[in-house]
Protein backbone atom coordinates (compact mmCIF):
# COMPACT_ATOMS: atom_id res chain seq x y z
CA UNK A 1 0.00 0.00 0.00
CA UNK A 2 1.09 3.53 -0.71
CA UNK A 3 0.28 6.16 1.37
CA UNK A 4 1.95 9.88 0.11
CA UNK A 5 1.52 13.56 0.94
CA UNK A 6 1.03 15.97 -2.17
CA UNK A 7 2.42 19.00 -1.50
CA UNK A 8 1.26 21.98 -4.16
CA UNK A 9 2.64 25.33 -3.51
CA UNK A 10 4.10 26.55 -7.00
CA UNK A 11 1.40 29.44 -7.59
CA UNK A 12 -1.46 30.86 -5.30
CA UNK A 13 -2.64 28.05 -4.38
CA UNK A 14 -1.66 26.20 -1.83
CA UNK A 15 -2.70 22.69 -1.98
CA UNK A 16 -2.31 19.55 0.27
CA UNK A 17 -3.52 15.80 -0.20
CA UNK A 18 -3.07 12.62 0.94
CA UNK A 19 -3.61 9.81 -1.65
CA UNK A 20 -4.02 5.95 -0.97
CA UNK A 21 -2.69 3.54 -3.98
CA UNK A 22 -3.18 6.27 -6.34
CA UNK A 23 -6.56 7.48 -5.07
CA UNK A 24 -6.79 10.55 -3.49
CA UNK A 25 -8.84 10.55 0.19
CA UNK A 26 -7.82 13.54 1.54
CA UNK A 27 -7.44 16.92 -0.05
CA UNK A 28 -7.36 21.40 1.25
CA UNK A 29 -6.66 23.95 -0.52
CA UNK A 30 -6.87 27.61 -0.52
CA UNK A 31 -6.39 30.01 -3.53
CA UNK A 32 -4.79 33.42 -2.11
CA UNK A 33 -4.05 36.16 -3.99
CA UNK A 34 -0.83 37.12 -1.55
CA UNK A 35 0.38 33.47 -1.64
CA UNK A 36 -0.16 33.26 2.33
CA UNK A 37 1.37 29.98 1.74
CA UNK A 38 3.79 30.28 5.06
CA UNK A 39 0.27 30.34 7.32
CA UNK A 40 -1.22 27.48 5.62
CA UNK A 41 0.99 24.88 4.63
CA UNK A 42 1.43 23.09 7.67
CA UNK A 43 -1.94 23.80 9.24
CA UNK A 44 -3.31 22.18 5.93
CA UNK A 45 -0.78 18.90 6.49
CA UNK A 46 -2.16 18.55 9.91
CA UNK A 47 -5.72 18.80 8.35
CA UNK A 48 -5.43 16.14 5.62
CA UNK A 49 -3.71 13.51 7.85
CA UNK A 50 -6.47 13.74 10.27
CA UNK A 51 -9.26 13.69 7.57
CA UNK A 52 -7.31 10.67 5.88
CA UNK A 53 -7.08 8.84 9.58
CA UNK A 54 -3.18 8.60 9.33
CA UNK A 55 -0.17 9.58 11.15
CA UNK A 56 2.52 11.08 9.75
CA UNK A 57 4.82 7.81 10.37
CA UNK A 58 1.97 6.25 8.33
CA UNK A 59 3.55 8.18 4.98
CA UNK A 60 5.67 6.43 2.15
CA UNK A 61 6.66 9.40 0.64
CA UNK A 62 6.36 12.76 0.24
CA UNK A 63 5.56 14.27 -3.56
CA UNK A 64 5.79 17.99 -3.75
CA UNK A 65 5.62 20.22 -7.15
CA UNK A 66 8.90 21.07 -8.10
CA UNK A 67 8.27 23.86 -10.72
CA UNK A 68 8.67 26.46 -12.26
CA UNK A 69 6.39 28.81 -10.64
CA UNK A 70 6.57 31.75 -7.99
CA UNK A 71 9.77 31.66 -6.22
CA UNK A 72 8.97 31.94 -3.06
CA UNK A 73 5.74 29.38 -2.97
CA UNK A 74 8.45 26.90 -4.48
CA UNK A 75 11.18 27.79 -1.81
CA UNK A 76 8.49 27.14 0.86
CA UNK A 77 6.71 24.03 -0.49
CA UNK A 78 10.37 22.31 -0.93
CA UNK A 79 11.82 23.45 2.48
CA UNK A 80 8.69 22.06 4.55
CA UNK A 81 9.04 18.40 2.45
CA UNK A 82 12.59 18.25 2.90
CA UNK A 83 11.82 19.14 6.61
CA UNK A 84 9.86 16.27 6.96
CA UNK A 85 11.30 13.66 4.90
CA UNK A 86 14.15 14.65 6.74
CA UNK A 87 12.09 14.01 10.47
CA UNK A 88 10.49 11.15 9.08
CA UNK A 89 13.19 9.39 6.63
CA UNK A 90 10.90 9.25 3.61
CA UNK A 91 11.79 9.65 0.30
CA UNK A 92 10.80 12.60 -1.97
CA UNK A 93 9.06 12.69 -5.02
CA UNK A 94 9.92 15.98 -7.32
CA UNK A 95 6.71 16.22 -9.80
CA UNK A 96 6.58 18.72 -12.86
CA UNK A 97 4.20 21.63 -12.01
CA UNK A 98 3.50 22.22 -15.62
CA UNK A 99 2.69 18.30 -15.79
CA UNK A 100 0.25 18.43 -12.67
CA UNK A 101 -1.70 21.47 -14.19
CA UNK A 102 -2.07 19.89 -17.32
CA UNK A 103 -3.46 16.92 -16.21
CA UNK A 104 -6.69 18.73 -14.82
CA UNK A 105 -7.49 19.00 -18.79
CA UNK A 106 -10.13 15.89 -19.41
CA UNK A 107 -9.27 13.48 -21.70
CA UNK A 108 -10.54 11.97 -24.97
CA UNK A 109 -10.12 8.69 -26.33
CA UNK A 110 -7.93 8.87 -29.64
CA UNK A 111 -7.23 12.84 -29.46
CA UNK A 112 -4.31 14.15 -31.30
CA UNK A 113 -4.85 17.57 -29.52
CA UNK A 114 -2.48 19.73 -27.51
CA UNK A 115 -2.44 20.67 -24.22
CA UNK A 116 -0.71 23.54 -23.23
CA UNK A 117 -0.47 24.62 -19.63
CA UNK A 118 0.57 28.10 -18.74
CA UNK A 119 1.77 29.45 -15.58
CA UNK A 120 1.52 33.65 -15.09
CA UNK A 121 5.61 34.52 -15.16
CA UNK A 122 4.89 38.24 -14.67
CA UNK A 123 4.12 40.90 -17.73
CA UNK A 124 3.66 38.86 -20.83
CA UNK A 125 5.27 36.08 -20.17
CA UNK A 126 4.42 32.31 -19.30
CA UNK A 127 5.76 29.47 -17.90
CA UNK A 128 4.83 26.83 -20.75
CA UNK A 129 5.10 23.07 -21.67
CA UNK A 130 3.88 21.78 -24.61
CA UNK A 131 1.82 17.60 -23.68
CA UNK A 132 0.09 15.17 -25.97
CA UNK A 133 -3.33 14.07 -24.26
CA UNK A 134 -1.22 11.03 -22.51
CA UNK A 135 0.32 14.16 -20.80
CA UNK A 136 3.62 13.30 -22.56
CA UNK A 137 5.67 16.03 -22.52
CA UNK A 138 5.94 17.09 -26.30
CA UNK A 139 8.23 20.74 -25.84
CA UNK A 140 10.18 21.32 -23.22
CA UNK A 141 9.41 23.56 -20.71
CA UNK A 142 10.18 27.52 -21.04
CA UNK A 143 9.81 31.07 -19.84
CA UNK A 144 8.83 33.02 -23.07
CA UNK A 145 7.11 36.13 -23.98
CA UNK A 146 3.68 35.61 -25.81
CA UNK A 147 3.30 36.93 -29.50
CA UNK A 148 1.16 35.91 -32.30
CA UNK A 149 3.84 33.00 -33.25
CA UNK A 150 3.98 31.06 -30.24
CA UNK A 151 2.58 27.51 -30.84
CA UNK A 152 1.80 28.07 -34.37
CA UNK A 153 3.17 24.71 -35.42
CA UNK A 154 1.28 23.14 -32.85
CA UNK A 155 -1.61 25.22 -34.62
CA UNK A 156 -1.46 23.87 -37.63
CA UNK A 157 -1.52 20.30 -37.01
CA UNK A 158 -4.82 20.33 -33.98
CA UNK A 159 -6.09 21.63 -31.58
CA UNK A 160 -4.15 23.73 -28.72
CA UNK A 161 -5.84 23.49 -25.38
CA UNK A 162 -4.63 26.54 -23.58
CA UNK A 163 -4.68 26.31 -19.70
CA UNK A 164 -3.84 28.04 -16.55
CA UNK A 165 -3.54 31.52 -14.98
CA UNK A 166 -0.73 32.27 -17.59
CA UNK A 167 -3.87 31.68 -20.24
CA UNK A 168 -5.72 34.83 -20.55
CA UNK A 169 -2.27 36.71 -21.56
CA UNK A 170 -2.76 34.12 -24.93
CA UNK A 171 -6.26 34.98 -25.40
CA UNK A 172 -5.66 38.42 -27.28
CA UNK A 173 -2.47 37.75 -28.80
CA UNK A 174 -2.98 33.99 -30.46
CA UNK A 175 -6.31 34.10 -32.36
CA UNK A 176 -5.60 31.08 -34.38
CA UNK A 177 -8.93 29.20 -35.14
CA UNK A 178 -7.23 26.16 -33.20
CA UNK A 179 -6.91 27.69 -30.19
CA UNK A 180 -8.89 26.66 -27.27
CA UNK A 181 -8.75 28.64 -24.30
CA UNK A 182 -10.26 26.84 -20.89
CA UNK A 183 -10.59 29.80 -18.47
CA UNK A 184 -12.18 27.54 -15.62
CA UNK A 185 -8.93 25.60 -15.08
CA UNK A 186 -6.19 28.15 -13.35
CA UNK A 187 -4.13 26.79 -11.03
CA UNK A 188 -2.50 23.37 -10.13
CA UNK A 189 -3.73 21.17 -7.66
CA UNK A 190 -2.27 18.02 -5.07
CA UNK A 191 -5.60 16.37 -6.45
CA UNK A 192 -3.69 15.86 -9.53
CA UNK A 193 -0.34 14.74 -8.14
CA UNK A 194 -1.95 11.46 -6.91
CA UNK A 195 -1.72 9.30 -10.41
CA UNK A 196 1.90 10.71 -11.02
CA UNK A 197 3.22 9.95 -7.75
CA UNK A 198 2.42 6.78 -6.90
CA UNK A 199 3.97 5.62 -10.07
CA UNK A 200 7.49 7.33 -8.99
CA UNK A 201 7.19 5.59 -6.10
CA UNK A 202 6.53 2.26 -7.28
CA UNK A 203 9.98 2.77 -9.92
CA UNK A 204 12.00 4.21 -7.00
CA UNK A 205 12.29 7.64 -8.58
CA UNK A 206 13.31 9.22 -5.53
CA UNK A 207 14.96 12.78 -5.32
CA UNK A 208 18.67 13.18 -3.79
CA UNK A 209 17.20 14.58 -0.27
CA UNK A 210 20.35 17.06 0.50
CA UNK A 211 20.66 17.92 -2.88
CA UNK A 212 17.35 18.92 -4.23
CA UNK A 213 16.49 22.30 -5.30
CA UNK A 214 13.50 23.57 -6.97
CA UNK A 215 13.01 23.70 -10.68
CA UNK A 216 12.66 28.02 -10.35
CA UNK A 217 13.44 28.38 -14.50
CA UNK A 218 14.70 31.67 -13.92
CA UNK A 219 16.77 33.90 -11.84
CA UNK A 220 15.02 35.04 -8.47
CA UNK A 221 14.53 38.99 -9.12
CA UNK A 222 14.00 40.99 -6.34
CA UNK A 223 12.26 44.27 -6.02
CA UNK A 224 14.27 46.88 -3.83
CA UNK A 225 12.22 48.60 -1.45
CA UNK A 226 11.03 52.04 -1.25
CA UNK A 227 11.98 52.86 2.32
CA UNK A 228 14.66 54.91 3.01
CA UNK A 229 17.38 53.45 5.33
Amino acid sequence: MSILLHIETATTNCSVGISRNGEVVALKQHNDAYSSHAENLHLFIIEVLKEAGYTPGDLEAIAVSKGPGSYTGLRIGVSTVKGICFALDKPLIAIDTLEILARQYVVEDNSNDFIVPLIDARRMEVYSAVFDFNYNKLRQTEAEIINPESFKDYLKEAKVHFIGDGAAKCKGVITHPNAVFTEEILYPSANEMATIATKKYKAGDFENLAYFEPFYLKDFIGVKSRKQS
